[in-house]
């Protein structure tokens, strides 16, 4: 597949001995799955030739651990604190879950590369019994039974003979879908890195909570009683791993550029600029997923109410040439056909 990336300068020419000149600092958090990531990155940049090492800086998202994150009211709380880092040269570059990273990069700071993306859908987690567990979701004979898409029969008619389940999640986007399939259960707030939310879990009275499958299988932490949830549609960018430097600092992003993975690089920057164009954040639940298969993008996309009510969404293919501005072709098609009214709704619901 072909797309346009960064053109290295003269640096990448020189021998590779020559590269060890420099360390390049590597800002991440303090998680478990942060320092992962950022190792995958260090373990990159050696195979290229270059020497690195992890700076470690604690994020607002980290500090406060009890508001949900869509009540927070800002964008950028996992990255603002190694974007400061990175403009006062305390690091080198940054890495980031690129679904915690604004649509609006801040000045002076680029897109270095984008890793090859893991695991995109999103796990369910549960407590008890599968076998009643299961009924209550309808998922029958391994598949997901369909919903109406008129209020969510299948959940109405399985909180009939059962009580309603009590999901934890602390993503709106989550939030909103699981309402819409199931509209008598109960969402809990829950935040924390993996291991804490996991830990949360098998201490609180819930049913199950809702864990991305990459963030759990990266660090091996994916439970036996989990099961992917095939129709929930992720969030932009999710399972992608973005790194990022200084606009004027070459030799960082020469060195970074030789592992940008070209299909994640476009399929999310075509989920991103459908997530711009429809002014989203944490606290809007948007889902967008791009994916390239044979030669062609098949992209969805939806928006959906605080309550999961209501839902517009969008699905097209087309040709790799034809897709350079099909994030924000998805996105006016979506504010035309109901979406607009939704986001209405958002906005004036935060006021």
């Amino acid at each position: 597949m072909a797309v346009t990336i960064l053109k290295p300068s003269m640096s990448l020419l020189l021998p590779a001995q020559n590269k060890m000149g420099k360390i390049i600092r590597i800002g991440t958090r303090e998680s478990e799955l942060a320092v992962w990531q950022a190792t995958q990155v260090k373990q990159l940049l050696a195979q290229h030739g270059y020497e690195a090492e992890l700076v470690y800086i604690k994020s607002e998202g980290d500090i406060d651990l009890n508001t949900p994150l869509y009540e927070m009211g800002v964008q950028g709380v996992f990255t603002r604190s190694l974007d400061s880092a990175l403009l006062n040269n305390k690091i080198d570059i940054a890495v980031h879950s690129m679904k915690d990273v604004p649509t609006q990069l801040p000045k002076g700071i680029l897109q270095a590369a984008v890793l090859k993306r893991g695991p995109v859908k999103d796990l369910l987690v549960w407590k008890g019994e599968w076998e009643e567990l299961s009924t209550r979701l309808g998922f029958v004979n391994g598949e997901w039974s369909m919903v109406n898409e008129d209020a969510s029969t299948i959940g109405n008619t399985l909180t009939t003979h059962h009580l309603p389940l009590t999901i934890a999640t602390s993503s709106i986007r989550r939030k909103a879908q699981w309402l819409h399939r199931y509209p008598n259960s109960a969402v809990e707030n829950l935040r924390g890195n993996v291991n804490t939310r996991l830990r949360k879990l098998k201490e609180e009275n819930w049913d199950a909570a809702i864990f991305a499958a990459a963030g759990l299988q990266r660090i091996n932490l994916r439970p036996e009683n989990s099961i992917e949830l095939d129709w929930m549609l992720p969030a932009p960018a999710q399972g992608a791993i973005m790194v990022v430097c200084r606009e004027e600092d070459d030799y960082a992003l020469d060195a970074c550029v030789q592992f940008n993975d070209a299909d994640t690089a476009f399929c999310t920057k075509i989920e991103r600029e459908f997530l711009r164009a429809l002014l989203g954040g944490c606290s809007t639940p948007i889902s967008a997923y791009a994916e390239v298969i044979d030669e062609e993008i098949h992209f969805r996309g939806n928006i959906f109410s605080l309550d999961g009510k209501q839902k517009a969404e969008y699905e097209n293919t087309v040709s790799i040439p034809e897709a350079a501005h099909l994030g924000l072709e998805a996105a006016e098609e979506i504010l035309m056909h109901g979406g607009k009214a939704i986001a209405d709704s958002i906005k004036h619901a935060g006021k």
